[in-house]
């Protein structure tokens, strides 16, 4: 028999991470709304960023990412000395698996949270440890239970995904407070710039030395195509990353576009706002079809249904209709499907489809 190279413990044990669907055969129509992006695009000066470099394109990147991190702090009132950035927030959340987690150690991640966090447990070779939410809504108590001497790392999103609901300041700062300073509280504030006024954990992170937030360029600033992440944590906490960090990790197109993006802060308010008219109209008229949703402070909302039978049939009826939405039975909420929150057409041919799976069933 050939052998073969043989991976670490557990690597095959991994479930793929599955991106939201974007093609439908025999469509040119389709409406894709299953991966959270943002309809309006990336800004004009994003755009413009690109185009710039193309003369650079033979030169490495600055390996500091100064100009980036700058900016965000500019932008965000934080140190700069105190951000790293990343291709995504993924790879920062790769990161601090990789300082903090290996074997031996613990991750803890919510029931319904984002798969990537159970990815990179397991890929660092640490153990991931899954705690039950409330009606779909992360527990703090459950957390805390969940906790053992050898919990390294808790990854919380706020808000989270795929549910959108939220957790109120108050019962974070009780988590990070009751968590151990061996343990690192992962804040993951991918939506934050969806949430009036909120700083994604900033403050939290300035108050204490095991806080952690993590943000993405991928949503509001429509840079998903383009993998940009960033991360602020206390000064031992990025060096350490920084460690981990390839030199190179972001091109200097990469840098310049998002360097741009976050600038723009007239782009960013006014995709918050259409975000929330069109989130409110949509989640109001989908309950009035009998599809009621927890509120949303995301841009998607999480629509359930009687059961996971019922909740098959509307998305067999979207995608007669060219809309691709997320089911989300692979994150325990099988009668669940996640819609992105589109322009205010989008929503209404999603409101559409529905009212005619409706009429369907009758």
């Amino acid at each position: 028999m050939t052998e073969t190279p043989i991976p670490k413990a557990g690597i095959d044990r991994i479930a793929l991470y599955r991106g939201g669907e974007s093609r439908l055969d025999g469509r040119c129509d389709v409406l894709k709304l299953s991966s959270n992006e943002n309809p309006f695009g990336a800004p004009e000066a994003a755009k413009a960023a690109w185009s710039e470099v193309v003369g650079e394109l033979h030169r490495y990147p600055p390996a500091d990412h100064s100009g980036l991190r700058h900016a965000i702090a500019e932008v965000h009132d934080l140190n700069p000395d105190r951000i790293i950035c990343g291709a995504g927030s993924d790879e920062v959340i790769s990161f601090l698996c990789q300082a903090y987690g290996g074997e031996g150690a613990e991750v803890i991640h919510t029931e319904h949270g984002f798969s990537m966090y159970r990815i990179s447990a397991m890929a660092s070779g640490a153990a991931a440890v899954e705690v039950p939410e409330v009606e779909r809504r992360v527990a703090v108590d459950c957390i805390l239970d969940g906790v053992t001497d050898r919990t390294r790392l808790v990854f919380l999103a706020n808000p989270a995904n795929p549910t959108g609901t939220m957790l109120d300041a108050s019962e974070i700062s009780r988590l990070a407070a009751a968590l151990p300073r061996r343990a690192l509280l992962v804040l993951d504030g991918a939506y934050a710039e969806y949430v009036e006024g909120f700083d994604g954990g900033a403050a939290l992170v300035e108050a204490r030395e095991n806080v952690v937030m993590t943000r993405t360029f991928s949503k509001i600033y429509g840079l998903g195509g383009l993998r940009v992440g960033w991360g602020y944590g206390p000064a031992h906490v990025i060096d350490n990353l920084n460690r981990v960090r390839g030199p190179f990790n972001l091109s200097t197109v990469q840098l310049s576009v998002a360097e741009a993006a976050v600038r723009d802060r007239i782009w960013v308010r006014r995709c918050f706002q259409e975000n929330a008219a069109c989130r409110e109209w949509l989640s109001r008229s989908l309950a009035e079809l009998d599809v009621p949703s927890d509120p949303s402070s995301a841009n998607f909302i999480m629509a359930r249904f009687r059961d996971e039978e019922e909740a098959n049939a509307c998305d067999a009826v979207f995608r007669e209709d060219g809309v691709l939405v997320r089911k989300v039975r692979s994150y325990k909420l099988p009668d669940c499907l996640r819609i992105t929150v589109g322009s205010e057409i989008d929503c209404r041919r999603v409101v559409d489809s529905v009212r005619r799976f409706r009429e369907v069933q009758k």
